[in-house]
Parts: C-alpha cells; structure tokens; sequence
C-alpha cells in the first residue's frame, strides 16, 4: 500500500490495540484517510498530507474546535486523544489524527427529500451559530481561501484576486488568454478540449457584458467550515450522522458558505440548480442563523461572481496534468453561464 501509515507508533500513541485491517478509503484531492481495525475497535486514521493544513497547532485548533461542538449536540465526530493528552500524533514529521469510526453514507441534494434539505439549511445555520460560541471573537481576520479544488467542487478564486472584491476581470481575461493557447497546443485534442475552448470563449463573451457586476466588500463574518458540501456529511437512517474534515475552519462571509454548499449539494448533472430544494435550505438556513434575505443576496451576488470567474479545473488539467477533476467540467461550467441567465430566479430561491 502506498504511504503506508506508520501503524505500530501511531496505535501505541494511543493505546488503540493491534491493526488487524488498514485499507485507504476514497481519498479526496489532499489528505489521506484509512479505515483501521484494530483489535479494540473501529477507527478513521486521517493523514494530515496538505502542507497548506498540517500544521500540527492549526489541526489541535480544528480538535478542540469539534470538541466544543460535540458538547453543544452538532453532529461531528472528535479525534481520540493519545496517551500524551494530544490529539495529534505527529510520527516521521507527519501529522495524524486518529477518531471513531462513523458509519454513514454520503448525500448528494438529489437525494434529499425537500424537507430533509431544510434540515440540511438548518444544520448549517447550526454549525455557524454554534461556532461564534465557542470559538474565539479575537483575529478575526479572513483566511487566505483554499486553492479550488483542494476542496472536492468548490470555487477557486482568480489569481490576483482582491479578497474583499473578488477576481479582477482583467485578470480573468489573461487567464483565459492562457488557457486557450494551452488548450490550443494540447496534442491530440480531444473531446475536453473541444468543451474547454467552447467553454472559455462562452465565459469571455459573459465576462465582457457583465464586468461592470464585481461585487463590493463581503458580508458578515465569523468562523465557518471552509468545505461543507457532501462528501464531508455523512448520513445514517436519513439523518446527518457526523460532519467531517474541518481543515478549512476558517474566519470567512457566513452567507457565502452557506450559499457555495447549496451550489455544490442542489447542482444537477445539466449545471442548473434544483431552486425548489435551494429555497427549502436558505429559508432554514436564515432562520437558525439569523441571517437576513438581503445577507444571502449579497451573498449569492459574490459566489456567482466567483463561479463566473473560475478555472480551477482547466488550470488543473492544463497547467497540472492533473485530470481527477475533470468530470466535475461540464456540469460546473454549465451553471455559470444557466445561473447567469437566471441570476433573478437564484436571488429569490435564497432570499425568498
């Protein structure tokens, strides 16, 4: 198995038996996570790899984070602590964390019930108001958002991009210039290349006409996630059983996480969002986190101008040769250019 996990030191760090199975599970873009058997139980090791989110204090900030919030009855699954009363075991220079097995099954939106995506606003709307009580007031500076698809379908920012604005169209206009000669010299072309250069020259043409929309500063801040969507909630018996990977727990617009999840949950495989299931969502989702119709608006204005500035895929395949993104491709391009057609219709489904 490949970058094995140093078993024998890690399990007598924290007194968890002998391994009787370790097998990898799906892995995401970054960290690594196994499903351990030990000869005391059932267990997730996580392998802290992204050197943007391994720092051994910010994971022990992330532990005592879900801690508090385990407390408070929010459905998450704390880290064990070892025998040296931390939480993280940091063996041959890499960090770990070792917590209970949570037997569960991911969810997309179009597997949710509409009342079942109100829980899911609601749940949000919970993990947000249950993070401004238990987590510092002070430093609260934004944090420097994730590099996109770091996190499984989430939104990168343009490089160059102002924080407190959002991506320079003039910067995505160079960007695009890039791409398309990538895509230009890339041999043999291909089907993906042939939706990549539609695909950008579309995005070109939208940009042009709605350059004048670069949103103003962002909305309220406080401490979010950082990449709820559905491979980081797991259900059991229809109901959310634990909310995992806090890496990107973060100081960030409240409203905007809320609206990136029900981008990422309620998209269908067309690149339109379910807006019937997206209103079930934000309306529980205002309602526990006491966030206003005016809030998700502002909000939803910010993450479409994102969308309609992302490229993190196409910088991921032509820049990278990485290509474990690329189905996320057409329906993620496809919702930029349906969402600005219905930039109206999105408002209402969060603000109505």
């Amino acid at each position: 198995m490949p970058h094995a996990p140093p078993l024998g030191a890690l399990l007598r760090q924290y007194a968890a038996g002998s391994a009787l199975t370790c097998e990898p599970v799906e892995q995401g873009l970054l960290n690594r996570g196994y499903r351990l058997r030990t000869t005391r139980g059932r267990y997730f090791l996580k392998h802290h790899f992204d050197p943007e989110t391994a720092d051994p204090a910010a994971i022990a900030r992330q532990h005592r984070a879900t801690q508090r919030l385990a407390d408070l009855g929010v459905p998450v699954a704390p880290p064990l602590t070892g025998t040296d009363g931390r939480t993280v075991a940091v063996v041959g220079g890499h960090a770990y964390a070792l917590h209970p097995w949570i037997d569960g099954r991911h969810r997309h939106g179009g597997q949710l019930s509409t009342e079942q995506c109100a829980r899911l606003g609601a749940l949000l709307g919970v993990v947000h108001a249950s993070l401004e009580r238990v987590m510092p007031a002070e430093g609260r500076t934004a944090a420097k958002p994730a590099a996109g698809a770091e996190r499984a379908e989430t939104a990168a920012p343009t490089e160059g991009a102002d924080p407190a604005r959002g991506a320079d169209p003039a910067d995505t206009f160079a960007l695009i210039d890039r791409l398309l000669a990538q895509v230009r010299r890339h041999r043999p072309s291909d089907a993906f290349d042939e939706l990549a250069r539609h695909r950008l020259l579309e995005r070109r043409a939208l940009l042009e006409r709605h350059a004048d929309r670069r949103p103003p500063q962002g909305g309220s801040e406080g401490w979010v996630h950082g990449d709820f969507h559905p491979f980081n909630l797991l259900y059991r018996d229809g109901e959310p059983a634990a909310i995992v990977d806090w890496d990107r727990l973060s100081i960030h617009p409240r409203a905007e996480e809320a609206v990136r999840a029900a981008v990422i949950f309620f998209v269908r495989p067309l690149g339109t969002l379910d807006l019937t299931k997206v209103r079930a969502y934000a309306r529980a989702y205002r309602h526990t986190a006491g966030a206003t119709p005016s809030e998700l608006t502002a909000a939803v204005h910010r993450v479409w101008w994102e969308r309609l500035n992302d490229f993190w895929i196409l910088r991921w395949h032509y820049e990278r040769g990485d290509t474990r993104a690329d189905p996320q491709f057409p329906a993620a391009s496809a919702l930029a250019v349906w969402w600005t057609r219905e930039y109206e219709s999105v408002c209402e489904a969060f603000a109505g």
